[in-house]
């Protein structure tokens, strides 16, 4: 058995979870939520035990994986940081230059500081877990999971924009994609649930949080994606202003709203989205409970559900017809209002929802009505988990047992 430990540095957050391999059991799981602001609350989960800590103070990536580790000895979850043998980290952008989970290296490691300008708000956070772990566990195996790996498959028809291909040639300007993880977990876990081979079904997956994306699955292999050249474009986000003509920002930057590209990336990627439409809140929750009587705040609500739409529609034509259609991510697993909203519009699919009945957000549910053209399914995302298999497999010890067979 290995312990191995994923690690979520997200844009905002750190997600830590520690696992059993292969019996993929989950020993513990923490959540530091947020992270570089001015405290941080944090979850720790272990089998039927939970508490709840608060920092007055902020802290870091590195501060909160020291935090973690610490946490795992509190409570018994290991007595010595050496046995934990295997570090997973969720990478975002990782260019043309990795297409699958790859071992650290110190060139790897500079290679994905190098890809930071694909995804700013992420890959430095990235980075800094990686040597935070490698300076308290060095003895673990280091490995960076791809969030763009999964839309390697992509044909350039579908990641190829249509500006001069020397920019590609030269620069690598195109579509990437982001979610990769999430979107393979959760088609992995759609197969298992139709009890159908991943590689006979068509799906589009729904990864809908503070970020947002949505994918076409052919036979298990990305074909087209929401998010592009960074995590910015696609559907409407949190903060994010998703697809944006770019001479709009051209006319605000002539006009002086917005000085430089600088401030330009600060608005699109914090300033836009449903905290931008709204003027109130990035939260669904809250804008859910002032819609009725906020029109800005249903103005957001709409325009979040159109975008998804839009989407659904573009890749079901792209597939010829999908399998299924998967809600995950915070949004999609807790919120079976948006879920409904959404799937109204499928009708003309004629992709029909039943009454989604009782569920917690752990179950995986099919809420598919008699006769609909596609299921509709809602599982919950296990990025952690993905992460942790990519470890396993990566293990020489692993990898030497499956040579031998």
């Amino acid at each position: 058995m290995e312990k191995i430990l994923a690690v979520n540095s997200g844009s905002s957050t750190l997600k830590v979870r520690l696992f059993a391999m292969p019996l993929e059991e989950s020993l513990v799981s923490m959540l530091f939520d947020p992270i570089n602001a001015d405290d941080c609350n944090i979850t720790f989960k272990q089998d039927n035990f939970q508490t709840k800590l608060h920092l007055d103070t902020g802290i870091d990536y590195t501060e909160a994986i020291e935090l973690a580790l610490k946490l795992l000895k509190k409570y018994h979850v290991i007595n010595d940081f050496a046995e934990i043998s295997g570090i997973g980290h969720r990478i975002v952008a990782g260019g043309e230059k990795f297409t699958k989970s790859t071992v650290i290296t110190d060139s790897v490691l500079e290679d994905i500081e190098d890809l930071a300008e694909f995804a700013p708000l992420h890959n430095p956070a990235n980075a800094k877990g990686i040597r935070a772990t490698k300076r308290l566990l060095p003895q673990a195996r280091q490995v960076a999971v791809f969030d763009t790996a999964f839309h390697a498959t992509m044909s350039k028809k579908n990641f190829l924009y249509a500006l001069p291909y020397e920019y590609y040639r030269t620069l690598k300007v195109r579509k990437y994609g982001a979610h990769g993880t999430s979107h393979r977990y959760v088609a992995m876990q759609a197969a298992a649930l139709m009890r159908r081979p991943l590689d006979s079904l068509k799906l589009i997956t729904l990864h809908l949080g503070a970020g947002a994306s949505v994918t076409a699955i052919d036979k298990g292999k990305s074909v087209d994606t929401s998010m592009g050249f960074s995590p910015v474009t696609g559907l409407v986000m949190s903060t994010r202003a998703g697809d944006v003509d770019p001479s709009a920002l051209f006319y605000l930057m002539h006009k002086g709203v917005i000085k430089d590209v600088d401030e330009c990336l600060t608005i699109l990627n914090k300033k836009s989205g449903l905290r931008g439409i709204s003027e109130l809140s990035n939260d669904m929750r809250t804008l859910e409970k002032e819609a009725p009587t906020d029109q800005q705040a249903q103005l957001a609500i709409d325009i979040f559900v159109k975008r998804i739409v839009d989407y659904i529609g573009a890749y079901w034509l792209e597939l010829g017809g999908a399998d299924a259609i998967i809600f995950t991510g915070g949004i999609g697993e807790k919120d079976a209002v948006m879920r409904e909203r959404i799937a109204e519009k499928l009708v003309p699919l004629h992709v029909l929802a039943a009454s989604e009945g009782s569920w917690t957000a752990e179950d995986e549910l099919d809420f598919t009505a008699q006769g609909s053209s596609a299921k509709l399914l809602m599982i919950p995302t296990n990025e952690e988990l993905m992460i942790a298999r990519d470890v396993f497999n990566l293990s020489p010890v692993h990898n030497s047992k499956e040579l031998s067979r």
